[in-house]
């Protein structure tokens, strides 16, 4: 399945959601390269912004992901993610999940 990569300058979100608990682990982004990686290993490789390169989640921590399914939405400009987050932690403050600082 081809994505729109041009709609949003080349890069696409991932929403990442934990299979076995649907939990939400993270939001990155995607670009192409990172999406044929992704289904080329079936581990996930998102595109830092921050860094401008290719990033494969879990090179450097250790907290890699396996992919399980992948989705995409509607317009085919944003993708889901459903993995096997195979340490505790994806995100990188060590916390299971990026989203833990409630608002209301």
């Amino acid at each position: 399945m081809s994505l729109d990569f041009k709609k949003q300058g080349g890069l696409v979100p991932a929403i990442v959601v934990e299979d076995s608990t649907g939990d939400v682990l993270m939001l990155a982004y995607m670009n192409e390269e990172a999406y044929l990686r992704t289904i080329e290993t079936g581990q996930a490789h998102y595109y830092s912004r921050s860094r401008n390169e290719l990033w494969h989640k879990g090179a450097t921590s250790g907290a890699y992901q396996t992919v399980k399914s992948l989705y995409t939405d509607c317009d085919k400009d944003t993708v889901l993610l459903r993995v096997e987050q195979l340490t505790g932690a994806a995100c990188h403050t060590g916390a299971h999940s990026c989203f833990f600082n409630k608002i209301i």
